[in-house]
Formats: structure tokens, C-alpha cells, sequence
């Protein structure tokens, strides 16, 4: 499941939700923050709830996001024990309603009468200028985050920086919106692989609250491949977080290395061989471009 960005309509950007979604605010925010203009929320409302609340979410969902609800709404009565709310409606950015269907009346059965009004796209620029209410928002107190289970397609063409460092295409097996992930050139196990930020950031400190978020959904989401490819039980995840910390290249990355039963003497020997595993002199030699590549393409055919 994914929520996807909003669809460009000769209207305008168009989020589309449907029924039930109404009740939930936090995704009519997240169209909005994804550029919507216009959420639509097609529904078949009981005549209960209907009466209730639809009136009311609809201009809710309006109002706070500052964009135009279409809501196509089924009529009539199906049977003794169903009748379908009806009251389509059009409410424009300030949470006016500017065309409406009526609501279910007893004794008319039926109705399909259809509703017109203007998307003027000035109108809802207009009204997110005068109040800003998304720059309002107190993101320093709470942030609504957005489960990162999509990953997107690795194109040739892709650049990938790691520091001052350039990333190959092909020994990059995953990337998010703000994250990718790639083999490593020295490994201290078998499947020893980064996951580091698109934006060359050094700290863990100067990642946005979207790309910390982003981040360790992709490291979650590899660790779950690296275990199930390296039939590993456990995994060590280690975030060098500067130059002290062991850090040698100068951009906020984690180390995901699967783990099996005694594939250390002591068990924390690995962080050891962890902070020297880069430095010169190191047991561990580099690997070749086209092991890298393997490894990757390998790797590929879990997120893709």
C-alpha cells in the first residue's frame, strides 16, 4: 500500500481518497503536503452518519488543508435496512460549499442530480498566502511522517554522492525519496552494507526530520533482506556519528552487518574490527567493482 502523489487534472493537482478516508485528517495533510489542490472523496455515507458528520468532515478536510473536497456521494435506499446519505458537494479552499446534491429525503427514493462549480486555483493560492498555516505549524513539537515502504526505481542515470565520493550505479541496491543503500568496498562480514542520506549531510544532527525518518525506514526495511539472503538471525547496526565516533568519511551513514552464531569469538569483538575495518593496514582488502555489482544485483531482487 502506498499513498501516491497527486495527479495532475486540467482543474489542478488531484489527491484522490475515498469514503472512510474523510475521517482521517492526517492523510488529507500529507496530499496537501504532496502538492494536492483538490481531495476527492467519492463515498456511500450511511443516512446515520451521513447526517451527522458529513457535512462537517468535508469542510474540515477543506478548511485545514486550504483545498477544494469534490465528494461524489451515493443516494437512495437499497434495501429496508441501507439508505445511502446522498449530499454530493464541491467546497471551495475557505470551506464554503459552492455546489451540492441534496441529502436523502424519505419518500424520493432516488436522486441524480449532479452538482458544477469553478476550481479557480488563484483562490486557494490566495487564501495559503494570507495564512500560511502549513509554515505554522510547530514542527519543532511534531512532524506527521509518511511509512517509507516504497522504494524508488535505480535508474543509469542516477548520481549518487557519498561525501566527496561518487557512488556507481551498480553497486547501489535500494533508494528512497531521501535514502539509498550500497555495498561496501571493505566488509567485516558477508553482507556488511551502508545505507547513508541522498544529501551530503555530516551529522545525524543536520538530517531534516524527514531524512532521519526516511533513513532508518531504509535501514529497517535492508536489514530485513540482509538476514533473509545471508540467513542471518541477528544484525549489528552502527551509526559512526563523527570523526571521534569513528567516522572517516565526512556524511551521516549506518553499517548493517548480519550476524550468525559465533562468527566472532566474543561477540563484541565487531566493533573492533568495525572502527579499523577502513583504516590503513586493515585485514580486510578491498573488493573488486564487479563483486560490488554482484552483490548488489543480488540484493536488487528483494526491493524490486
Amino acid at each position: 500500500m502506498e499513498i501516491l502523489s497527486a495527479v495532475d487534472t486540467p482543474a489542478g493537482p488531484l489527491a484522490p481518497s475515498i469514503c472512510y478516508d474523510v475521517r482521517f485528517p492526517e492523510l488529507a495533510v500529507i496530499n496537501r503536503k504532496n502538492g494536492a489542490l483538490i481531495l476527492t472523496y467519492p463515498a456511500a455515507f450511511t443516512h446515520l452518519t451521513g447526517k451527522a458528520h458529513w457535512e462537517v468532515l468535508l469542510r474540515s478536510r477543506a478548511i485545514e488543508n486550504q483545498c477544494y473536497v469534490i465528494a461524489a456521494a451515493q443516494y437512495g435506499m437499497h434495501s429496508p435496512k441501507r439508505i445511502s446519505y446522498g449530499h454530493s458537494m464541491i467546497i471551495d479552499p475557505w470551506g464554503k460549499i459552492i455546489a451540492e446534491c441534496p441529502p436523502y429525503q424519505e419518500g424520493t427514493e432516488t436522486n441524480e442530480s449532479v452538482a458544477v462549480a469553478k476550481i479557480d486555483p488563484e483562490v486557494a493560492f490566495k487564501i495559503r498566502k494570507e495564512m500560511p498555516v502549513l509554515d505554522h505549524r510547530r514542527k519543532d513539537l511534531y512532524e506527521l511522517k509518511v511509512k517509507c515502504d516504497n522504494c524508488v526505481p535505480i535508474l543509469k542515470t542516477d548520481k549518487f554522492k557519498f561525501s566527496h565520493i561518487d557512488i556507481i550505479e551498480p553497486v547501489v541496491f535500494v533508494q528512497s525519496q531521501l535514502s539509498y543503500g550500497f555495498t561496501n568496498l571493505r566488509c567485516v562480514v558477508p553482507g556488511h552494507v551502508l545505507v547513508t542520506t541522498k544529501r551530503v549531510v555530516p551529522r545525524l544532527a543536520d538530517c531534516t526530520p524527514e531524512e532521519i525518518s526516511d533513513l532508518f525506514q531504509v535501514v529497517v526495511t535492508v536489514q530485513k533482506a540482509l538476514e533473509k539472503h545471508y540467513s542471518a538471525t541477528s544484525s549489528t547496526i552502527c551509526c559512526q556519528d563523527g570523526k571521534e565516533a569513528g567516522q572517516s568519511i565526512s556524511h551521516i551513514h549506518v553499517h548493517i552487518l548480519p550476524r550468525k552464531q559465533n562468527d566472532f569469538k566474543r561477540n563484541d569483538d565487531i566493533y573492533e574490527k568495525l572502527a579499523s575495518h577502513d583504516k590503513e593496514g586493515s585485514e580486510f582488502a578491498d573488493r573488486s567493482i564487479s563483486e560490488m555489482t554482484e552483490e548488489a544485483l543480488l540484493l536488487r531482487k528483494y526491493f524490486y
